[in-house]
């Protein structure tokens, strides 16, 4: 009777003590998922989340504070989304851009025209869109396969501004994404209406400038094409130069001209040359800037590309002077001079850094077969009020950048 009792008592205690393990398992169990539940939570109705790691990025960027650019007017958040390419094979080219929140949108058919790496520098120039943008670059890595894998995205605010990492009060901004596709309508949604430049915020401009270095940042030794984020490049085009013979083991540096054009409907976006001649001849396709400032683009020689033959793999077509005020699109090395961050909002922010490319000995070479379509004529009256103020202003400053370049490049017989 008395082994008896003594085995009951060993039997509850044993039961006990199985009952606490099941608790802390259970308990640890809870805290894990509570932890990732914070995730979880943002995104309602989701089954499966991908890895952790790019919200561990972000989170290390953001609590970093991130880095003040030269002029200490702007914090920079470098690498808040990382895509998994990198440096090791040089051969490669980077499509570079930057936007506002308003624009982002056109990044998702960038990626799935360029299918390959992609370096974005994101402006939000108030509070209110800091913490947005922080958002929906959370979403962006939660949902977006394509671009958590081809796409390092940056984001530029003003100094006094600090961006963090978004908290369950954020839920009402996630609690309707479900996949991708929703992440890019609900920023089509952010954009619709505005103009380009048309800061709401006072004494705030938009650094493009700025935002082409930091996007530049990424390449380390690749190639690079520097676009405006509503600009779509022709099918193939990375792939096409990537089986090139390489036209930069010369002793002159030169760099690769893509003629651009613009598209009055956008619902057909030209892939192919054939595409876009169709276009051309029916007047729904025109040169870039053909109506505001045909100067600025016009050493392109469109007629010329336009009579070359069609087909057959991409080449240097023929080479071309630069002249005031050509300011073209091109692929280029990372050595390539950086743009000029005193150029801010609307004019001559491209134009300085075509100008300098110029006076230092740079060759402009014209590729046959590669194109870029901007999307929409480009129209006086879609400009924003301040257009010709900020246009005069950088006029004045490109007067000064120019007599800067002949003290740069004192034996350069070249002048803009």
């Amino acid at each position: 009777m008395q082994c008896s009792c003594f085995q009951v008592l060993v039997a509850a205690l044993a039961l006990v003590a199985g009952l606490q393990l099941l608790y802390l398992a259970l308990l640890s169990g809870l805290h894990g998922q509570d932890q990732r539940s914070h995730y979880a939570e943002l995104f309602q109705g989701r089954q499966s989340l991908p890895s952790d790691g790019h919200k561990e990025r972000l989170k290390q960027v953001l609590a970093s504070g991130g880095s003040l650019d030269a002029s200490r007017q702007f914090r920079i958040y470098q690498d808040m989304l990382r895509g998994t390419w990198d440096g090791k094979h040089s051969q490669d080219v980077v499509l570079v851009t930057h936007t506002s929140l308003s624009n982002l949108h056109h990044t998702q058919q960038l990626v799935e025209r360029w299918r390959g790496p992609l370096s974005v520098a994101l402006f939000a120039p108030n509070a209110a869109e800091v913490r947005l943008a922080t958002v929906m670059v959370y979403a962006l890595a939660a949902l977006c396969a394509p671009i958590r894998q081809l796409v390092r995205l940056h984001l530029v605010c003003q100094a006094d501004q600090v961006a963090a990492f978004p908290e369950l009060e954020d839920h009402d901004e996630f609690a309707r994404l479900q996949a991708c596709g929703d992440v890019f309508a609900k920023l089509s949604r952010v954009g619709a209406g505005q103009r380009n430049y048309a800061m709401d915020v006072v004494n705030v401009s938009y650094p493009n400038n700025l935002l082409r270095n930091v996007a530049r940042r990424a390449v380390g030794g690749h190639w690079m094409l520097v676009v405006d984020v509503d600009m779509v490049p022709s099918e193939g085009l990375r792939e096409a130069f990537v089986a090139l013979p390489r036209v930069a083991d010369e002793g002159t540096p030169r760099v690769l001209v893509v003629p651009a054009f613009e598209i009055r409907h956008t619902r057909r976006i030209p892939g192919t040359k054939t595409e876009l001649l169709q276009l051309y001849q029916v007047g729904e396709i025109r040169p870039f800037y053909e109506e505001l400032c045909p100067r600025c683009q016009a050493p392109t020689n469109y007629s010329h590309w336009l009579n070359l033959p069609v087909g057959g793999p991409l080449r240097v077509a023929y080479e071309v002077e630069w002249r005031d005020p050509w300011e073209p699109f091109y692929i280029g090395a990372s050595s390539v001079p950086h743009y000029d961050e005193r150029f801010k909002q609307y004019g001559f922010n491209r134009i300085s850094q075509a100008c300098e490319l110029h006076m230092a000995g740079y060759r402009f070479s014209v590729l046959s077969n590669a194109f870029l379509v901007h999307k929409g004529f480009k129209v006086a009256s879609d400009f924003h009020a301040q257009k010709d103020a900020e246009n005069q202003r950088n006029k004045v400053l490109f007067r000064q950048f120019k007599q800067e370049l002949k003290i740069r490049y004192p034996t350069s017989s070249r002048r803009c």
